[in-house]
């Protein structure tokens, strides 16, 4: 296998203890997510979010459990594209490629959305997502990424703004009690707790990236296991709180009808000179998941180029940046259509449809691995495949039916373009490790 090159290279070096990796596992969970999905759970579950979100923890802790173990095996780029390539074959693994690009492509006008929504003049919203997108771009075309540092930072301001938030949404539950009953989490059934879960997944989008430390951190096999859980541990008491005093505050009417619901919570509140740092942690949160987005479906698409599985044209590399330019440019313009096409609801169920796919093949994947190569129990492994797949088809049809149309072209492509090598003589390349 093309992966055991790639150990012959120099091995970085092991700096990170269990608090850096929690720092890190932190700031990729607790971003732009938590200020755009609650308002679409509502919509969908009302009360009962709170119920979706405890599912959508556990389903996501399944799904990073699993991906650390594959990481430890298989520690390259390509997360459960390569892994899904060689623990199942080439078709999962396109699948699982296909998958995280459309899925994170969707997530980046989702963050773009979610920026303009915070920070745009009413009728400017769209506009300034697609400037957004087109500034942060240009920006990663020059090479320029966003460090371990600034993304520790970026998450402080965020933590901060959101206690803010919860202080502030506190002050409804202390004047009026418990805002609902334990029979109103079940109000909208079971079918739209579901669907509420699997648009909260995209709140914990980033969770895995603790995984990806394999290489670099002290004590791997015990250190991302403890990270991954005290991160995502931190993550849902803090988005808890903030469903909590969102419901408390607008109630779920409200808060399924607003497009800045942390805004409306500190407004509601009577706490209106919040509304600014709420904004702006909002656009922080937004651009700085913007900036790292782009870079990491650039990427993914140059891995799946590289291996024939995209065009060819997207492994072109810079020669003075170093950056894959075209691909990261043909996801730029990607973005752009989506964000003039579709609300922040459809982008965030169209990117948890592909997302949740991506992590059912890592799941399956991790269940294929011997007993040497495991860390966590296969059990772990099955519940988190079998918990995607329950997520996936109960999202939103149009979510759905995006999701399928999409895949479809994925599949139409890969099949034309081996045809077509095919009758040229030329067998599809393998991965490049």
């Amino acid at each position: 296998m093309h992966y055991r090159a790639s150990v012959t290279q120099p091995s970085l070096a092991r700096r990170l203890g269990l608090r850096d990796a929690v720092v890190i596992g932190l700031a990729a969970m607790i971003g732009a997510g938590v200020f755009a999905a609650f308002a679409p759970a509502a919509h969908a579950a009302g009360e009962g979010l709170l119920v979706g979100l405890a599912i959508a923890a556990f389903v996501a802790f399944a799904n990073a459990s699993s991906t650390a173990q594959l990481a430890a095996r298989y520690p390259e780029s390509g997360g459960a594209y390569r892994y899904g390539r060689e623990r199942l074959g080439e078709w999962p693994g396109f699948f699982a490629g296909w998958s995280f690009v459309i899925g994170k492509t969707a997530s980046c006008a989702a963050m773009a959305i979610t920026f303009a929504a915070y920070l745009a003049p009413p009728g400017w919203e769209r506009p300034l997502a697609a400037a957004a997108v087109i500034v942060l771009a240009a920006v990663n075309l020059r090479g320029i990424t966003r460090t371990a540092r600034v993304a520790t930072v970026i998450v402080i301001g965020v933590l901060a703004v959101l206690v803010l938030v919860v202080v502030a949404g506190s002050t409804s539950m202390f004047q009026g009690g418990a805002p609902f009953g334990a029979g109103d989490l079940l109000a909208e059934g079971w079918l739209g707790i579901l669907q509420s879960a699997g648009l909260l997944f995209f709140a914990f989008a980033g969770y895995a990236r603790i995984a990806t430390l394999g290489e670099e951190v002290r004590e791997p096999a015990r250190t991302i296991p403890r990270a991954i859980a005290i991160s995502l541990g931190i993550t849902v008491v803090v988005y808890a709180a903030i469903g909590t005093v969102a419901l408390a505050s607008l109630g779920a009417d409200g808060l399924a009808a607003s497009g800045a619901p942390l805004v409306d919570v500190v407004e509601a509140n009577g706490w209106n000179w919040a509304e600014p740092l709420v904004r702006l942690g909002a656009a922080a949160a937004a651009l700085g998941a913007l900036l790292a987005l782009i870079a990491g479906v650039g990427r993914t698409s140059l891995a799946m180029a590289r291996d024939g599985e995209l065009p060819r044209a997207l492994a072109a590399v810079h020669p003075r940046f170093r950056v894959p330019y075209i691909a990261e440019i043909a996801v730029a313009v990607v973005i752009v259509v989506v964000v003039l096409a579709v609300d922040l609801r459809g982008a965030i169920g169209f990117s948890s449809f592909g997302v949740l796919l991506y992590y059912f093949i890592a799941n399956a994947a991790a269940i294929t691995q011997p007993r040497a190569d495991r860390r966590v129990p296969r059990a772990l492994s099955v519940a988190g495949a079998i918990g995607c797949l329950v997520l996936v088809v109960t999202l939103p049809l149009v979510s759905i039916v995006a999701g399928l149309a999409v895949l479809a072209v994925g599949v139409t492509y890969r099949l034309v373009s081996r045809a077509v090598r095919s009758r040229r003589g030329a067998e599809p390349s393998g991965p490049v490790g």
